[in-house]
């Protein structure tokens, strides 16, 4: 996976024109470590970075026909699956809370 993003990143830089030791300074990486990225040697990413990446080069952009809200539903689906498998209690209680306010809001529209 690492090395199709970084193959994916290098690929944008290079297409706008922004030096490899310019584009790690401006991420707060090493020009090092954004080489090994680029070259799939490294095979772990702090999110914040990935965060960085995403917003300058829309790395994983959205489908046409998926929503922000079928996309974030979509995501929260993920983390809850992931969450149960650690802490069933607590993916009991986010969904509670999230079926009550659910509840109230729409008793709120009526």
């Amino acid at each position: 996976m690492f090395q199709d993003l970084g193959k994916r990143v290098r690929m944008l830089r290079e297409q706008k024109g922004i030096g490899l030791n310019t584009y790690a300074k401006t991420l707060g990486v090493s020009p090092g470590y954004l080489s090994n990225l680029e070259t799939g040697k490294t095979d772990t990413i702090e999110l914040t970075l990935l965060s960085k990446l995403q917003d300058e080069f829309t790395i994983f952009p959205l489908q046409k026909e998926e929503s922000e809200i079928d996309y974030r539903l979509s995501r929260i689906l993920e983390q809850l699956k992931t969450l149960n498998n650690f802490d069933p209690l607590a993916v009991d209680y986010l969904l509670q809370t999230i079926e009550k306010g659910i509840e109230v809001m729409n008793k709120g529209m009526k």
